[in-house]
């Protein structure tokens, strides 16, 4: 049945309507070019830099722009603050074209304007996690050569021992008297002209725009270099789908260009600003004339506040906090009733979730998912509304102008439909290499293609994405994809949470064992666990071992649960 639903809504879906608005004299039309070398297909209309993007939003002086907790700026605000910071670090610091600027902070207000600055001075933004340590923190600026640094009063004192080497630091938001040699925001904010322009800067597509640190659970981050073209062709391909989304909803007429006047999307950005799915939502608000509400850690209730009060449409962040969003909307129909899409991205997203917002909430609100990495600039998948509901287990199409090739990874040869191999990608929305590691560029890279090291296959043109090559099971000479096992465990209504990981094992090699943090107040019963995994799974792939897990599952900032971390802590208590 699922199939038959799957090839009627391949009829009916977005797909058709993809391909009108992209085709010669559509709206988002593509045409050929070279870039780098590389044939590729982009976008003939549209922002082309970053720097474009957001002088275009002087015609939403008005608007609200940012929210945060009891404070906003309007777009106009926003635009002057910008301008004077971005005078600020080219006249002020001496800041010159390519110079990088960091920025360590939570998803505070003064995230964007830094960020916009640099675009707009033809400066290369540097997002730091939030989340990491002074050490670490301190690694980062030294590797990208960053020339200034904005960060909040957690990451200055976190920084503390490393002051006295690093570039200069602003604090924003800080308490007690700021250590020697730290500006604060609030001082630098009066001294900016009120009336300055942008700077006089020829920023051109090709130019980079960001270093951005791969949230890897292993090694050292590796600096992903984005440019221009690379974030303008990612928020160009979000706005398509949801155009497309709108003809398709809208009863199959095109629909008209949103005017000044239609009421102003907003999106509920839980995501950190630091990761490439926060820039994404910060590039998509500013590209349509959006409002962003930010919350200084999750909280559900204040959430709910937000899009009742804000009447925000969109909410956007990791599968376990989005999870909370459903529940959220299904529960307080009223309070949520403004929103249409829930966005989902960083991590795997179990199948069960998007049927359970399809069932309780669709039409009105479609969920969606973005599948991608740092590397690809954010999505370089897409899937939402009834095609997401078709195909739950799907991370979607490519996106226009994206490639795709299947790559057995023994030989390198491509694979056809159906067979399982490493996903490779090429096209505009492809960054260009790691920054100062000339090594790991070139191993990832290959001729314009990125190897993003996670498994999948096609099939109909949809992409399913099994399992990081590096967590792919193998017990007694059979392949098990934890993404596989762990779709099929969340179907199971006593988990809130699981993990699918290989442990040793001396005949076998590995076992498959399970993770599991279940429902408040749940049976834990690991038979009865397996036998739901037996009935839906091959043998070989039903968890051998199941470990109960009372905290949260230990994640990454952006969702990705630490599977060696997990591997080590069960091994360990195994061999006890």
């Amino acid at each position: 049945m699922t199939g038959e639903i799957g090839d009627r809504a391949d009829r009916i879906g977005l797909g058709p309507i993809l391909a009108r608005l992209t085709a010669p004299g559509g709206e988002f039309e593509l045409v050929d070019e070279v870039v780098t070398g590389i044939p590729m297909r982009v976008y003939r209309r549209g922002p082309a830099t970053l720097r474009d993007m957001l002088a275009a939003t002087a015609a939403h002086r008005d608007r609200d722009f940012v929210v945060y907790r009891d404070q906003r700026w309007t777009y106009a605000e926003h635009l002057r603050l910008v301008a004077g910071l971005a005078r600020l670090l080219r006249e002020e610091y001496g800041l010159v074209q390519g110079d990088r600027v960091a920025i360590a902070m939570r998803n505070y207000p003064e995230w964007s304007p830094v960020f916009w600055a640099a675009q707009v001075a033809g400066l290369v933004a540097v997002p730091l996690n939030a989340w990491w340590p002074g050490p670490e923190l301190a690694w980062a600026l030294r590797d990208s050569g960053s020339k200034a640094l904005f960060a909040d009063g957690e990451r200055v004192a976190a920084l503390a021992a490393e002051l006295g080497g690093l570039p200069p630091v602003v604090r924003v938001r800080g308490t007690g008297p700021a250590p020697a040699g730290v500006r604060e925001w609030t001082d630098v904010v009066a001294a900016l002209d009120p009336g300055a322009a942008l700077p006089d800067v020829a920023v051109h597509p090709g130019d980079d725009a960001t270093i951005l640190y791969t949230s890897g659970t292993t090694g050292r981050p590796k600096g992903a270099v984005a440019s221009h073209r690379n974030h303008c062709t990612n928020a160009l391909n979000v706005l398509l789908q949801a155009r497309a989304l709108a003809w398709l909803t809208g009863g199959g007429a095109p629909p008209p260009a949103p005017g000044p006047d239609a009421p102003q999307p907003g999106t509920l950005l839980t995501y950190p600003l630091f990761h490439i799915a926060g820039i994404n939502g910060l590039c998509g608000a500013v590209l349509t004339g959006g409002k962003l509400a930010t919350l200084y850690r999750w909280d559900p209730d204040e959430a709910r506040e937000l899009v009742r009060r804000e009447r925000l449409t969109t909410a956007a962040g990791v599968p376990t906090v989005m999870r909370e969003v459903a529940r959220l909307a299904i529960d307080h129909r009223a309070d949520m009733a403004s929103l249409t899409r829930i966005g989902m991205g960083g991590a795997p997203i179990p199948p069960e979730l998007v049927t359970r917002i399809d069932a309780a909430l669709g039409p009105r609100v479609a969920a969606a998912n973005g599948y991608g990495l740092t590397e690809t600039t954010s999505a370089v998948c897409n899937n939402t509304g009834p095609d997401y509901a078709a195909h739950p287990d799907s991370v979607g199409r490519c996106v226009p102008g994206a490639d795709l090739r299947i790559v057995d990874a023994g030989s390198g040869a491509d694979l056809p439909d159906g067979s399982v191999g490493e996903l490779w990608f090429r096209g505009p929305n492809i960054v260009r290499g790691y920054w100062n590691n000339p090594d790991a560029t070139a191993t990832a890279f290959v001729d314009g293609w990125f190897r993003t090291g996670d498994l999948g296959y096609r099939r109909k043109g949809w992409v399913y994405v099994v399992d990081r090559m590096k967590d792919v099971i193998l017990r007694g000479g059979e392949n098990v994809y934890s993404s596989e096992v762990e779709a099929v465990l969340h179907e199971h209504p006593d988990v809130t949470e699981v993990a699918v990981v290989g442990v040793p094992h001396p005949a076998l090699g590995e076992e498959v064992a399970a993770v599991v943090r279940p429902r408040p107040g749940a049976l834990r019963d690991a038979d009865a666990l397996r036998g739901h995994a037996a009935a839906r799974l091959a043998a070989f792939a039903v968890p051998a071992h199941v470990v109960w897990w009372d905290e949260p599952l230990p994640r990454t900032a952006t969702g990705k649960v630490l599977k060696a971390e997990l591997r080590q802590a069960i091994t360990r208590v195994r061999q006890l």
